[in-house]
């Protein structure tokens, strides 16, 4: 007796950037890359909620960002396993309403050849004091500044999961020294010195620049606070990649206005779009990109794809799936 194929939902959100939409001609093509898993697959597409309820009946897996969660156990009887097209999860914890059995996965590792590059030139920008220069230009003042090599330098990387160590073995090719902070405190190869997070005070006062990949969980919110930015050296600059309410922005955005850090550069803002009434568009030694640091519009679905078909091959062989969210943790 032949038996069930593998139902996988995936749903789409039309108003979201195209790069988080999985079309189906993405999904032919990661088919082809894994012939023997899609032929064990059976593949739904579906937009705007309009199919969600049909599909659910008969899902084992979802694929997708944003989907009523109100009585999924009884929506979806089959549900074992939903794989979230992003790294941060902190829009659907807590997870109690997780049918009984399931598990959520995520794209963690997706992001990172795309945010070890944009790591690397905002490394870059800070230590050439692009944000200083780029405010002397809105203002219309030749303001000469004159930078040293990075080279030498340190770089504190908070949170260095993918993202944070793909932007360590950036740092380290440009010839810096690294220095991390992670939750296990496990020692990663591209980073020099590792530290957990009671150890954070020891580490901001050494750093050139400071970076941010944490996610955001009930333990990280405003990690960087007032107190933690002004551990930090006067000349030293912060990035953060990671999620807006881990540093305190207006803290941050006053110890710019008065030239206490040499500049930052953020990418995420909470909420997004970043309100125009915001004071952080006019705070002076701050670039600002709208949340485009990690997701590469050319590679990022089908990276999820293959991530997704990698997880159903090890769902198929009962192994444990990649990237699988630690309640407690909340990623």
């Amino acid at each position: 007796m032949r038996s069930r194929r593998l139902h996988i939902h995936v749903e789409n959100v039309s108003t979201m950037a195209p790069v988080f939409q999985i079309r189906r001609e993405q999904y032919a093509a990661a088919a082809a890359r894994h012939r023997g898993l899609a032929a064990r697959v059976r593949t739904t597409i579906g937009w705007d909620l309009a199919t969600f309820d049909e599909a659910m009946r008969t899902a084992d897996v979802l694929v997708g960002w944003r989907f009523p969660r109100e009585d999924l156990a009884g929506r979806a009887p089959r549900l074992k396993w939903i794989h979230m097209t992003g790294a941060g999860i902190e829009h659907i914890v807590p997870l109690d309403w997780l049918p009984r059995g399931a598990v959520v996965t995520t794209n963690s590792g997706v992001h990172a050849p795309k945010a070890g590059e944009f790591a690397a030139m905002a490394i870059l920008m800070i230590s050439n004091h692009l944000p200083a220069l780029v405010t002397a230009q809105r203002q219309g003042r030749w303001h000469r500044i004159f930078s040293t090599p990075v080279r030498g330098k340190t770089l504190a990387i908070v949170g260095v999961g993918a993202m944070g160590g793909a932007a360590a073995a950036r740092a380290k090719a440009l010839g810096m020294r690294v220095l991390g902070v992670r939750r296990s405190g496990r020692p990663h190869r591209h980073v020099d010195e590792m530290f957990g997070p009671g150890e954070l005070d020891r580490v901001l006062p050494r750093a050139d620049v400071v970076l941010v990949t944490v996610p955001l969980t009930r333990q990280t919110r405003q990690l960087i606070g007032k107190r933690e930015l002004d551990l930090m050296k006067p000349a030293a600059g912060l990035i953060n990649m990671g999620r807006a309410r881990v540093v305190d922005y207006e803290a941050l955005a006053a110890k710019l206005t008065r030239g206490e850090l040499s500049g930052a550069m953020l990418d995420v803002f909470d909420p997004e779009p970043l309100p125009a009434e915001s004071p952080l568009w006019t705070t002076p030694n701050l670039l600002m990109t709208p949340h485009v640091s990690s997701d590469d519009v050319q590679s990022y679905i089908p990276r999820t794809l293959d991530l997704v078909f990698d997880n159903v091959r090890r769902h198929l062989q009962g192994r444990p799936l990649k990237n699988r969210v630690q309640p407690d943790r909340e990623y």
